[in-house]
């Protein structure tokens, strides 16, 4: 990830630290929106859109997740980047990181496709990103508003059977999805990064306080917002695959394995096992990511070669 600086790469974490050694992540630049609506310069149009992501990364995979669950894989095209993230942030190594490069622009580095959009841009250069090939521009690089427009937005070119956020649940998914932000998706983070012992214990309490709070709700209801799927357990489902075999041991979150939870384990195996999910998951990406590119956390680069999870294994959440 890293900062572009007036045309430099500098190769650190994006992200900054507070005062307490807390990590602290910045927020997204470009946040323009598709509109079928006409609202927007960006109209919902087949093959004019492009994902740039890493299969590696939780805000990325939410986007994939959507993509395909929405029927939009022949409507948005998708670039994927190296999984090892190191002195040049993002890179399109199709050699190495089986990619397939950039198929829009024919980069090399994900930050060239940030000061395409924007020459002089300075900031933070991450994944996922929304291209404009039309206006050949980023619209957006926020994960949470990507699933948003796709999820709505082109219901006229993929599958509009199923809303992820439904009118009736919106307060509930909204509340949901503050939570599990805060102290579980970017709660991992605030573990692996912290660079004090306060922010790391912090940071820790709270992530599992919010697990236990997600087990006993899942004892009461099927799923994050009741009884239907929605945008929140996509949300969620992207950290929690990610749990054991990551963050678990490289972020230090080791007071349990999310397969010591029994409806945390049991739901994480349906959500991974709803139709077309499996194919969004890549651990080889996800494992080589995290301990290749951290160095700072994991200085030998090494990756390991466990553990081995079945998350086809059956559940007993019924059907």
């Amino acid at each position: 990830m890293g900062l572009l600086i007036d045309g430099k790469w500098h190769d650190r974490w994006y992200n900054t630290k507070d005062s307490g050694g807390r990590f602290v992540r910045q927020d997204s630049a470009f946040r323009h929106w598709v509109r079928a609506d006409g609202s927007t310069a960006f109209k919902p149009e087949a093959n004019r859109y492009h994902l740039y992501v890493s299969l590696a990364c939780p805000w990325a995979h939410r986007t994939l997740i959507m993509r395909r669950l929405k029927g939009l894989q022949h409507v948005i095209g998708v670039s994927v980047v190296h999984p090892v993230m190191l002195e040049h942030g993002w890179t399109f190594d199709a050699v190495a990181g089986d990619s397939g490069g950039d198929s829009v622009n024919n980069y090399t580095y994900l930050y060239d496709v940030y000061v395409a959009a924007q020459p002089n841009y300075s900031g933070r250069v991450t994944v996922p990103v929304l291209w404009d090939k039309h206006a050949k521009t980023i619209v957006n690089n926020e994960s949470s508003e990507i699933i948003r427009m796709f999820n709505a937005e082109f219901d006229e070119l993929g599958d509009n059977h199923h809303d992820y956020y439904p009118p009736a649940l919106r307060p509930e998914i909204d509340s949901v999805n503050e939570f599990v932000y805060h102290d579980i998706n970017n709660g991992v983070y605030r573990c692996g990064f912290a660079t004090t012992q306060d922010a790391y214990d912090e940071a820790y309490l709270a992530l599992f306080a919010a697990l236990d709070n997600i087990e006993a709700r899942l004892a009461a209801q099927r799923y994050l917002a009741g009884p239907v799927i929605t945008e929140a357990d996509w949300r969620l489902f992207t950290t929690l695959v990610r749990f054991d075999t990551v963050y678990y041991s490289h972020f230090k979150c080791n007071r349990q394995r999310l397969r010591d939870y029994h409806q945390l384990w049991n739901y994480t195996r349906e959500l991974y096992q709803h139709r077309h999910i499996a194919e969004t998951v890549n651990m080889h990406h996800i494992k080589t990511h995290y301990f290749a590119s951290h160095r700072s956390i994991n200085p030998s680069g090494i990756v390991p070669q466990g553990p081995v999870i079945d998350f086809a294994a059956p559940h007993d959440r019924g059907h």
